[in-house]
């Protein structure tokens, strides 16, 4: 018994050393990790890289820019299926245990030692608090030390966070493939969906993703995906987080998900949506335009957008196509799977509904055609192959643009297409505009381009811009980076000039040859008229300006002054500085379809200055607003203690007047002239009050068309990038070329709207003139007359009278009467000619 008593001493004894020396190394081992633990306290402030989203007028979201896609939602946001969903997968009893789970721990060291030296890698047994310290604290290095230092994190975590915030800091931080962190962005990336939208199915797939986002391929490993899905769904159903019916129906859910964009998301908004980013990135930097979470609010207008796109698009294609038809994009041999083979030529994504196909077979009457077969989520080429027919109709447009038959029209499909040839094709339409059922109509992305710009003139608000054909094609954005030369559209800037310096509509310039000794070696330049040598000698400044009169324009850059005409190009912000020479007047310098629309909507709301501006307001990822465009001063708008009767808010406009309201209105209705009886009247097919100008370079190199009506101000030109004549004569003009396509984008624009005219300002005298002369009309005279608008002072002549100037042979000459086709021009003013 003794014995006994002494061996049961003995034990106690040794194991109580073996305890404290177990707890002296647990405690000493505690110690090691513990001194060089990471600061836990930096997850009460973390604020993840999340990504900054661009939304247009109506809310619809532009585009998403982001190294890191991610949106931070609060967990008060996160619906509880999708909490369950993920505790069931990874941590069940996540509200229960202190940050680690023992039963777990011991089962993965089991595992552990059942696959030692096997090189598999060891199962996990961590909870969501230690992936929390895992993911935001620690590597991903295999091995005890991180696994201790987890654990250790992990207490100390759920000691200073509320649960919610841990799982808030765990579901917005995990990766779950295909570009996506946490589970908003996961579900819009996954199925295009907010997180209050998923079904049980797609919230457990989401919730299967965390270990192993890539073996989990939806598309790649879909077997082993919807097992792994439907052993989420398992559990949910075991916890009784879901009935049985519904796990059974979402078990026998397919697995289906989108392949949602990182572009643009607004069709035809690409080059729009590329501008805001750039403007973004200037302003903030990259680090805050990629992981700031900034909310963007833009001024587009999708459906003023869309026409845009629509009308230039047509208008490009249009003139492409009467260029003729230049052969297929490239050649392809058809023979095996021809859908593979043409799935890895690169085709434009954002024409449609244009599609590429490849000729499979042709004949005299029709060609079958081939199409370009999609890409499935994981990059395999879709094994669906559908075909069409392209007929006679669809090919008749497609004359030869170069060689013996140049001009020809065809007479058979064989004439056009080859079997191989690889092409765009569009579906073929009736002349009652319906698509006829499985015939197609040969397309080809035109040489030619342009730029298409509408803008609010109150505001600078760019409604709508195109850039060029397709973005897909050329990221190059005609409106703001290609500069042209504006030939005729400029004018309006020198007549501005000239009306805000004594100048009147009725103001008579002799429209003859002239000469210009340009000095230092330059020669003598004699600017002519588009019409080729025909004058008309004494006219209006109205009817100058409706004709385009380019010595018109000459003299009078000659009487007020280049410098003059300089300061008015800079205030308008055409140019930031115009050189002093005359041919400067008719347009020869270069500047943007952006600048030249801006400079007509201040011509529009009355002179006031606009700054262009694609973005309204931004937001950082607290709702704080860091940038606003308008910035009028609202008075009243913070009536302390609600509605007491008191007077309503009124907005105060501080803008700069960089062109007085009666000049405004009198260069208005002059290109009101120029719409109904001048080089633009196709845009007078529109019924509205539109008031604009035509223009055309040298050699017929750029073609525009800039105007607006009370609401909506566009500019458009049409070019060849590297510049090449667009034609010869009047096919080739701004009249012929931009104008129907700004005349077809403002019927759409337009069509609800009401015919409004513009506003006359105040101070401006309406008086009744002849439209040829300009003089004042006589007591009940009807005929040829017009109203035209005056300041204050000034009214039109009575008649014509030359002021000690020399006549039209250059000899001096005294006061005298004079007939209007004498080659005088009136002073400002006055009946005096000069």
């Amino acid at each position: 018994m003794r014995l006994l008593i002494r061996f049961m001493g003995f034990l106690f004894a040794a194991g109580t050393v073996v305890f404290l020396v177990g707890v002296g190394a647990m405690a000493g081992l505690i110690w090691h990790f513990s001194k060089d633990l990471p600061d836990y306290s930096q997850l009460q402030d973390y604020e993840p890289p999340v990504m900054t989203r661009v939304h247009a007028v109506d809310g619809s979201l532009v585009g998403e820019y982001a190294k890191e896609r991610r949106l931070y939602l609060p967990i008060q946001a996160v619906p509880k299926l999708v909490i369950n969903a993920f505790l069931a997968a990874e941590d069940k009893n996540f509200y229960e245990h202190g940050g680690i789970d023992y039963t777990g721990m011991a089962r993965a060291g089991l595992v552990y030692l059942q696959n030692y030296g096997s090189n598999r890698r060891p199962q996990g047994a961590s909870t969501i608090t230690q992936q929390v310290a895992k993911n935001f604290l620690l590597t991903n290095e295999v091995s005890f030390a991180r696994k201790i230092k987890e654990a250790l994190l992990a207490m100390r975590i759920e000691k200073t966070y509320s649960k919610d915030k841990i799982l808030e800091l765990y579901l917005n931080e995990i990766y779950l493939g295909l570009g996506a962190y946490g589970i908003a962005a996961a579900s819009l990336v996954y199925f295009d969906k907010s997180v209050n939208e998923l079904t049980v199915a797609e919230a457990a797939y989401l919730a299967a993703l965390p270990k192993m986002p890539a073996t989990l391929h939806p598309v790649r490993n879909r077997d082993r995906a919807i097992e792994r899905r439907n052993y989420v769904i398992d559990r949910l159903q075991e916890n009784g987080w879901i009935k049985q019916a519904d796990a059974e129906k979402a078990r026998k859910e397919p697995l289906a998900v989108t392949n949602r964009s990182n572009g643009a998301h607004t069709f035809a908004g690409e080059y729009f949506a590329e501008e805001v980013r750039r403007d973004i990135f200037e302003r903030y930097g990259e680090k805050k335009l990629y992981e700031g979470g900034l909310s963007v609010r833009t001024t587009l207008d999708p459906k003023i957008q869309v026409m845009a796109r629509k009308a230039m698009v047509t208008g490009l294609v249009n003139y492409d196509e009467q260029q003729g038809y230049r052969g297929a994009i490239s050649k392809l041999d058809i023979s095996g799977d021809w859908g593979v083979k043409l799935a890895d030529i690169k085709s434009l994504s954002d024409i449609s509904p244009w599609r590429m196909a490849v000729v499979l077979e042709t004949s005299d009457q029709s060609a079958r055609l081939g199409f370009q077969p999609a890409r499935e989520l994981g990059g395999a080429v879709s094994k669906q192959r559908e075909t069409g027919i392209v007929t006679l109709d669809g090919v008749k447009w497609a004359r030869a643009a170069s060689g013996p038959a140049k001009g020809k029209a065809p007479t058979a499909v064989s004439q056009v297409l080859q079997p191989g040839d690889v092409i765009y094709a569009d579906p073929l339409y009736s002349k009652e505009g319906q698509a006829v059922e499985g015939q197609y109509r040969l397309r080809q992305i035109p040489e030619v381009s342009g730029a298409m710009v509408a803008m609010d003139p109150w505001t600078g608000r760019v409604l709508a811009m195109v850039g060029g054909f397709s973005f897909d094609q050329s990221q190059f954005n005609r409106a703001t980076q290609a500069y042209r030369q504006p030939g005729s559209s400029f004018k309006p800037i020198v007549y501005s000039a000239a009306l805000d310096n004594g100048y009147t509509p009725s103001t008579v310039v002799v429209d003859a040859p002239i000469e210009i000794d340009q000095g230092q070696g330059g020669g003598v330049w004699r600017p002519e008229n588009f019409s080729n040598g025909k004058y008309q000698g004494p006219v209006t400044l109205r009817n100058a300006l409706r004709l385009s009169l380019n010595t018109v324009t000459v003299r009078l850059a000659q009487d007020i002054g280049m410098p003059l005409i300089g300061e008015y190009a800079r205030r308008f912000g055409v140019y930031d500085e115009l050189p002093n020479y005359l041919s400067f007047a008719l347009g020869a310098g270069e500047t943007t379809a952006m600048r030249m629309v801006t400079a007509y909507s201040m011509i529009a709301n009355g002179g006031r200055r606009v700054k262009p501006t694609l973005i309204d307001r931004i937001q950082d990822r607290y709702g704080h607003t860091i940038f606003k465009h308008d910035q009028r001063e609202c008075r009243g708008c913070d009536a302390p203690g609600g509605w007491k009767n008191q007077n309503e808010p009124q907005l105060v406009d501080r803008r700069e007047q960089v062109l007085d309201s009666m000049t405004a209105y009198q260069i208005t209705e002059l290109m009101e002239g120029v719409v109904q009886a001048g080089t633009a009247t196709v845009v007078k097919e529109v019924g509205k009050p539109i008031a604009g100008k035509t223009g055309t370079t040298n050699e017929a190199k750029d073609a525009w068309f800039v105007g607006f009506s009370p609401d909506i101000a566009v500019g458009i030109y049409m070019g060849y990038d590297k510049p090449r004549a667009l034609g010869k004569g009047n096919a080739a003009t701004g009249g012929h070329l931009a104008a129907p396509i700004a005349r077809d984008f403002l019927k759409l624009a337009l069509a609800d709207k009401p015919a409004v005219p513009f506003k006359v300002p105040a101070g401006i005298k309406l008086i009744r003139v002849v439209a040829k002369t300009g003089m004042r009309a006589g007591p009940g005279e009807t005929g040829g007359t017009i109203l035209e608008a005056f300041k204050p002072g000034t009214a039109p002549p009575d008649n014509y009278s030359v002021i000690g100037v020399a006549d039209a042979d250059g000899r001096g000459g005294v006061p005298q009467q004079a007939p209007p086709d004498s080659g005088f021009f009136m002073r400002p003013g006055t009946g005096g000619l000069y």
